[in-house]
């Protein structure tokens, strides 16, 4: 019987396994619901700011029988309120945003702070991944980046920031620069606590909104600035990217992630006759996990290992009231089906 880092670390490297792996990165992809919290006796928006809470809840998440992994944080504005964002930490129903931007333009990127390393959040979710390496070597642990034009686009108003990508190159790339010189140290600060891949979500660098050009120009070059940092520290990646691919597959395969993730709108084996052999995460509509049955939950875990995905996870974040059974669903469904296989 493989143990869940085994089994993930087969797929990365390419080789054969018993089964895809089941995972849920965090980040972006939070995996935390309402019924695992009331289980533990965590509540948000406490565990977004307390280590232990957050460790204990990522934890409970494996324990359960939820995801193969552990993952922190669970939102996507560490960064831009360490950059100097406001933001609003939410409730059990809705998660952490950015309600108060900290510059008006691109031009004004040398106003936005660094990412602190010794207080605030961030601090809080490298003392997390600690905390969970303590538990020992047999889980996975997934650190997390919000990509750099998500970050990017919650330091200023989005609109502006796309406008700008334009209208003002120059300062918008060196914008990019100093976001992403920022995620690659917090990256390596998680990587020092203890975190074995890290997963970037980059919903906002999407091709539908960017277009190719845009695209291969700002996503492509600064989250592959990142992903050959972590491939210096032997650390994989997987890079997560929002929105259809139909006009950036031949982009999007310049990333050079160890693995690449979709949501639902993407089809997988679309994505797997334009992307060859990369390796691909996916992606089990979340919307699914928390409206529909368990029956048809397994249905669409099974087509997506038909349809070629590597590594098994939900297409996005998890919504909160989604229920423990429907979200265990996921992980039986691929447990049936290799005891089938060997039947």
């Amino acid at each position: 019987m493989l143990t869940p880092k085994e089994r993930l670390n087969r797929v990365l490297n390419k080789e054969k396994t018993d089964r895809p792996p089941c995972i849920c990165p965090g980040g972006m992809m939070n995996m935390v619901i309402a019924e695992i919290m009331e289980q533990e006796g965590i509540t948000f928006p406490e565990a977004h700011m307390d280590a232990l809470m957050m460790a204990d809840l990522a934890a409970a998440v494996y324990e359960t029988g939820c995801f193969e992994n552990y993952g922190v944080p669970f939102c996507m504005t560490i960064e831009a309120e360490d950059f100097g964002a406001k933001v609003d930490m939410g409730t059990n129903i809705y998660e952490p945003h950015v309600v108060e931007y900290a510059i008006e333009s691109v031009k004004e990127w040398k106003n936005a702070s660094a990412i602190s390393f010794h207080k605030g959040r961030g601090k809080v979710v490298i003392d997390a991944i600690k905390l969970l390496k303590a538990k020992g070597g047999d889980v996975p642990i997934i650190g997390n980046l919000t990509g750099p034009i998500s970050t990017a686009s919650s330091i200023m108003e989005p609109v502006v920031f796309y406008k700008e990508l334009r209208k003002s190159n120059n300062e918008a790339h060196e914008f990019l620069e100093f976001v992403t010189a920022q995620l690659i140290l917090f990256a390596k600060k998680q990587i020092e606590a203890g975190a074995d891949i890290i997963a970037i979500s980059d919903p906002s660098g999407t091709g539908e909104i960017l277009g190719p050009k845009l695209f291969e120009e700002f996503v492509v070059k600064y989250i592959n600035h990142i992903v050959e940092e972590m491939q210096k520290e032997n650390i994989p990646t997987i890079v997560h990217i929002c929105g259809q691919m139909k006009n950036v597959y031949p982009q999007v395969n310049r990333i050079k992630s160890d693995v690449l993730s979709f949501d639902s709108i993407v089809s997988i084996s679309e994505a797997r006759r334009n992307l060859g052999d990369r390796l691909l995460m996916g992606n089990v509509s979340t919307y699914a996990i928390e409206f529909a049955d368990t029956k048809k939950i397994s249905e669409l875990t099974q087509k997506c290992v038909e349809d070629g995905s590597d590594i098994i996870a939900p297409a996005c974040g998890l919504g909160m009231k989604s229920t423990l059974i429907n979200v265990k669903a996921i992980r039986k469904a691929l447990i049936k089906g290799e005891e089938a296989i060997h039947a």
